[in-house]
């Protein structure tokens, strides 16, 4: 284990059609993995991955496993290509599901069924339309979870995601997060715009979700993480695996505390952080978070053969 190293693992909005393609070329765990993967969901995940159609692979159920097999296929070229690991890991969201997998705490298989499940679930929980997800720019945290509760009005509006300083994600019902984008532009946001998703996550409404995700989880034999694991819900790493488990439960209805995450890792000594998956996104949010850390990214062949480079 390598201390100062932490792999990070992105969530939902980092998928993209032909992701990985170019290192699949060249290295064929990636295609494995994504055959394993097929052959536990009973439909080809590649192909969907590589050719679209664009809105099938923007489906919740299907844009969750798509994610998870193409960050467990970097993070399998990884271990294929360097005795390095990190010290820690942790995932964004979804991307937590990832981090499990690396840790050894789940299969891959059974992850990539259960992520499926979760979407079906996260899609059940709030018909399409009824919910919807903002981006809030430039308004202080506390600030932000006052608006919402002002203009919750008796329905379900909270800030989701802290993901950078400055930058947070609010969810609810609909006609909700509409008064707090009104709300919090009134309050001088820099930006507030609602997001292209039709799953409010990481809100009260997700609570049904979780207790039948909760369900799924008990027919399971969930693993010590090998790696330390650092969880969305409380920023730190859980006790034990009983923890692990209700805490991915929580995560559902929880707000993903990623700038605290990233910082805890950066207090323990990490110094650089990979995103192992496809996308930018958890680097661009890092940056922001702290400048004592060092930022990469494996989804390109150049940026995995810099990395490889580096730490190898």
């Amino acid at each position: 284990m390598t201390n100062s190293l932490g792999f990070v693992f992105p969530g939902q909005g980092s998928q993209s059609v032909g992701m990985l393609g170019e290192l699949a070329e060249q290295h064929a765990v990636i295609k494995e993995t994504f055959n394993e993967a097929s052959d536990a969901l009973g439909y080809d995940l590649w192909a969907l991955s590589q050719n679209g159609p664009e809105a099938d692979l923007n489906r919740t159920d299907r844009t969750q496993p798509a994610i998870l097999t193409a960050s467990v296929a970097l993070w399998r070229l990884w271990c294929q290509s360097s005795s390095v690991r990190p010290g820690f890991v942790a995932g964004h969201s979804l991307g937590e599901y990832s981090a499990l997998v690396a840790a050894e705490v789940l299969p891959f298989a059974h992850a990539v069924r259960l992520v499926e499940r979760r979407g079906q679930l996260m899609q059940q929980a709030v018909p399409e339309g009824q919910g919807a997800m903002a981006a809030i720019l430039g308004l202080e945290d506390e600030q932000i979870i006052e608006l919402c509760a002002a203009a919750s009005q008796g329905q379900v509006v909270s800030a989701v995601n802290f993901n950078a300083p400055g930058q947070v994600v609010i969810a609810g019902e609909a006609d909700a997060v509409a008064r707090a984008i009104d709300a919090c532009k009134n309050a001088g946001a820099k930006r507030a715009i609602a997001l292209p998703v039709s799953v409010p996550s990481h809100c009260a409404l997700m609570e049904s979700a979780a207790e039948q995700l909760s369900v799924d989880f008990a027919a399971l034999k969930w693993q010590v993480p090998s790696i330390t694991l650092v969880q969305n819900v409380t920023a730190r790493p859980a006790a034990d695996v009983s923890d692990v488990r209700q805490l991915l439960v929580e995560q559902l209805y929880s707000p993903v505390r990623w700038v605290e995450s990233v910082l805890y890792m950066a207090e323990q000594g990490v110094t650089d952080l990979v995103e192992c998956g496809p996308g930018k996104v958890l680097g661009g949010l890092n940056k922001r978070c702290t400048k004592a850390v060092s930022n990469h990214s494996l989804e390109s062949v150049a940026g995995f053969t810099a990395f490889s480079e580096l730490f190898a």
